[in-house]
């Protein structure tokens, strides 16, 4: 009797192994079905798009430097090439991911703070590309703020209102808060709407008002939440691949494929969370001032900006 129970105990004890065996057996080919799935969506959209646009990746000098463990920084550029010989930035953030905290951060730099550029003096900080490229403006921002980056990702304005384009093709909805016409090509009225790329870059861009460049940063980090929150949402996670595959050929970037789309799976499993965002220079630790020769500038407190910024991304 007693060896009638054992024996039960152990078909019951192996019927569990076995079942658990299945299961993890399942779960392994979802995972791997799910990550062919997203690598063969991308592709196509990715081979898709590079026929399609005339933007070329060129080669960059970039010294970028590795972050803390766990965590990726991405210099993000929006360049205003306009056919000149030199561009310049109207926008410059750092991008950062932490894959152990799964946490999204986004710091926008004015682009008329007054910083030490190396080896050419003092100047606006978006001077720093036209005069030496990103990696110029890497070693001014790690010279001034102590902050480096390991990654670029430049974007000029027309591939930027051409992606809002390819990944919205009905449109972004936006709540425009006041009527916007000045010295951005499209006028946008107020109220909740799709914008177009040509509209989104419009608004992005619109500085003619009180706020000038402070209201014109708060549109810049508004967007990019809500085109995160687009692409990630639980309706877009089948679309994401597509959509990644499908924008990146408009993006100069030294990110590997292999890169992007890790980052992407690993932000899609957080994609609840909220992006952090911050701006430099922080509230009451900058004077506006004119100079000769350079115009209106941010002038800095720099200990204080610094001490933000690091608590910031830490």
């Amino acid at each position: 009797m007693i060896e009638t129970s054992r024996m039960n105990r152990g078909k019951k004890k192996k019927r569990k192994i076995r079942k658990f065996r299945v299961f993890l057996t399942v779960l392994l080919l979802l995972l791997v079905s799910f990550a062919l799935y997203f690598f063969i969506q991308y592709k196509l959209a990715l081979d898709e798009s590079m026929k399609a646009t005339s933007i070329h990746k060129e080669n960059v000098e970039f010294n970028g430097v590795k972050g803390a463990e766990g965590t990726v920084n991405v210099l993000l550029l929006g360049i205003d090439s306009r056919g000149e010989a030199k561009s310049r930035t109207d926008t410059i953030m750092i991008g950062q991911y932490n894959t152990d905290a799964n946490t999204a951060k986004l710091v926008s730099i004015m682009r008329d703070s007054y910083v030490d550029i190396p080896d050419h003096g003092k100047g606006k900080i978006n001077s720093a590309y036209s005069i030496g490229g990103a990696e110029l403006l890497r070693r001014t921002i790690k010279e001034n703020f102590g902050v480096d980056v390991q990654y670029y990702a430049l974007v000029d304005f027309n591939g930027f209102s051409q992606i809002i384009d390819k990944a919205f093709p009905n449109g972004l909805e936006v709540n425009v808060e006041k009527r916007m016409s000045k010295k951005i090509g499209v006028t946008l009225e107020p109220g909740l709407q799709k914008l177009d790329g040509k509209e989104v870059l419009g608004y992005v861009r619109f500085r003619q008002d009180a706020q000038s460049d402070f209201g014109r940063v708060g549109r810049q980090q508004e967007i990019l939440g809500t085109v995160s929150r687009e692409l990630f949402s639980l309706n877009g996670v089948t679309k994401a691949p597509q959509l990644i595959g499908t924008i990146q050929p408009y993006i100069n970037t030294n990110l590997e494929d292999t890169t992007v789309l890790s980052l992407a799976a690993s932000y899609m499993g957080n994609r609840d969370e909220e992006i952090q965002t911050l701006r430099i220079p922080a509230e009451g630790a900058y004077e506006p001032q004119k100079l000769p020769g350079a115009g209106a500038v941010l002038r800095l407190d720099l200990e204080e900006n610094q001490s933000a910024l690091k608590e910031f991304l830490e």
